[in-house]
């Protein structure tokens, strides 16, 4: 009777608890505890702390604890929900290492975020029930007297109080993470209802008219500045400039519109191609960026609040900065716009006279990329003011300050390249003496020009092979190749410092006249940019992105391992 009445008091476990309490205990003791406390970033540690948890939770109910009241997971975002379906405890290791490291101050997209000191009490008094059960489980591993082990009645306390504690933290340390995610993407939402203001006023007016509306004009400034901006925080693959205004939209638009006016007056169209390509990338980059905003719009909470997390935001601003740096570059001035032009249509004229530049052009071979600097420079030396702009933006210190004598083009001022100008004007022109007549007799000055300067580019692309002299007359072919010869020795080392000077420079303007040439879209343009499904390792981003602020790779890394065959059909 006397058994029966003890037992009812709570202070015996049947067998099954004491198992359970057993198995409790051996899990605490395989924790990783580095300087008192549970280590969870080691792949050991973070395991041994997950199977602590599940059998936190399997003890208590075994011992018919009742889990304390979790109705606010209701009012989670759709995120949140996922990882916490239910009302059940779900203990996750995430959630007790921010109570651990208690960070009451975390970085998100360049802005400063404070956890409330309700947060951190409470963080506090999970540790405090933590380091109780801790200690109830150390009795029970070292007591051997059965008798002096802690009493069931003790550890039902303990699992209520730890429970109560957890939930409770759970509770703000969620809602407020909510509140941070909402105010760290605030950027992408100001870039949505900015692009919805520009639809509204685009709805109400013609096309051709919009761009003439000073509201619509504002509108545009404005949504261009929020691009800026988030491009400034979220673009970690490029620059992160935010210093791209509206105007470069509107040159492009005005340069489009010259294309086609000078395609109506019967201009050379191969010279327009260029000009319509770098333009048409600077209005598809801008189109493209209000697309995937307004898809964003349908699906905000999809949205990582670590905007450099969202690949497809990252693609538009990778694209949208790479477009409108070329069209602040090339678009918005008039000299280097037309020394592209001109060096697309001479580079397309080269590839008609040797094929195999068009081959290596169309499969991006390594040697076009040694070809290209060359037929640049030969472009240049023959008609200086065509490219002028272009060359003194990639080698300013050979030429003088075109700001001190206003000229048509800027002079060169280094006695180097006015050697080098000289040396390929006497070439040149030992080139159109030494020509034969054609099988009609003679040749007009035109057509010496043409067949000298045919020679001069088949041996910029072909090198020494092939047969390039055979308009050359056989009697003074040897001064002529020698002459040949020592200009393209003098014309490769200029080649290399036109690469190496300021290799950015001339790697984009290299990425230009490819593009031009092949008539390709960008990459960034391509393809629609979809926003994160979610799956099991989206959502473990949202629960742990603030407790670290480098990144979130050693959770996911985890967490993902883990489960990575139950959600990988997800």
């Amino acid at each position: 009777m006397l058994r029966k009445l003890w037992n009812n008091t709570g202070d015996t476990f049947s067998s099954q608890e004491e198992a359970a309490v057993v198995g409790l205990a051996s899990a605490h003791s395989r924790l990783v505890i580095e300087s008192g406390r549970v280590n969870t970033k080691s792949e050991a540690g973070f395991n041994s702390c997950a199977l602590f948890l599940e059998s936190l939770d399997s003890t208590a109910r075994v011992l018919h604890i009742d889990a304390a009241p979790r109705k606010y997971r209701s009012s989670f975002t759709i995120n949140y929900r996922a990882l916490f379906p239910d009302e059940a405890r779900n203990y996750r290791v995430d959630v007790l290492e921010a109570s651990v490291e208690q960070y009451a101050v975390i970085w998100v997209n360049g802005d400063k975020f404070e956890f409330s000191a309700e947060a951190m009490r409470r963080a506090e008094a999970l540790q405090r029930c933590w380091a109780d059960l801790a200690t109830l489980l150390e009795r029970w591993n070292t007591e051997q007297v059965r008798a002096s082990r802690p009493a069931r009645s003790d550890f039902r306390d303990a699992l209520v109080a730890l429970d109560t504690a957890w939930a409770s933290f759970e509770h703000k340390y969620i809602m407020e993470l909510i509140e941070i995610e909402e105010k760290a993407r605030r950027l992408v939402v100001q870039a949505i209802e900015r692009e919805k203001k520009l639809q509204s006023i685009e709805a109400r007016s013609l096309q051709a008219d919009v761009f003439q509306r000073p509201d619509y004009q504002e509108e545009l400034r404005r949504f261009v500045a929020c691009i800026s901006h988030l491009n400034s925080v979220a673009n970690v693959r490029r620059k992160g400039r935010d210093d791209l205004s509206m105007d470069v939209l509107l040159d492009a638009m005005q340069t489009l519109s010259k294309c086609d006016a000078a395609e109506k007056g019967g201009q050379n169209s191969e010279k327009l191609a260029a000009a319509r390509s770098l333009t048409k990338d600077v209005l598809d980059s801008f189109t493209a960026m209000r697309e995937y905003l307004r898809e964003v719009g349908r699906c905000l909470e999809r949205v990582d609040p670590h905007l450099c997390n969202n690949a497809g935001l990252v693609a538009r601003l990778v694209d949208w900065e790479e477009s409108w740096e070329v069209g602040t570059r090339y678009v918005q001035q008039e000299k280097m716009l037309t020394a592209v032009c001109d060096l697309v249509a001479e580079i397309r004229a080269a590839q008609r006279l040797t094929p195999v530049l068009a081959q290596m052009c169309e499969e991006c071979d390594v040697e076009m990329f040694m070809v290209l600097p060359r037929l640049a420079w030969l472009r240049y030396l023959d008609k200086p003011c065509q490219l002028s702009g272009l060359f003194k933006s990639l080698l300013p210190h050979r030429f003088a300050d075109s700001n001190v004598v206003q000229k048509e083009a800027p002079e060169p001022s280094d006695p180097e390249l006015i050697s080098l100008m000289q040396k390929f004007g006497r070439t040149k022109q030992l080139l159109m003496e030494t020509m034969k007549p054609s099988q009609g007799g003679t040749l007009t000055t035109g057509c010496f020009e043409d067949a000298a300067w045919e020679v001069l580019v088949k041996r910029v692309v072909n090198g020494v092979n092939g047969d390039i002299y055979t308009n050359v007359c056989p009697s003074l072919r040897e001064p002529v190749e020698k002459a040949v010869e020592e200009l393209m020795r003098d014309l490769e080392a200029w080649s290399m410092e036109l690469a190496r000077h300021c290799p950015e420079d001339w790697n984009q303007c290299c990425g230009i006249l490819v593009q031009c040439l092949s008539g390709s879209e960008k990459e960034g343009s391509k393809g629609p940019f979809r926003v994160r499904t979610l799956t099991f390792r989206t959502h473990v981003t949202y629960l742990a992105w603030p407790l670290r602020s480098q990144g979130l790779s050693w959770c996911r890394s985890r967490l993902h391992a883990r489960r990575r065959l139950q959600f990988s059909a997800k």
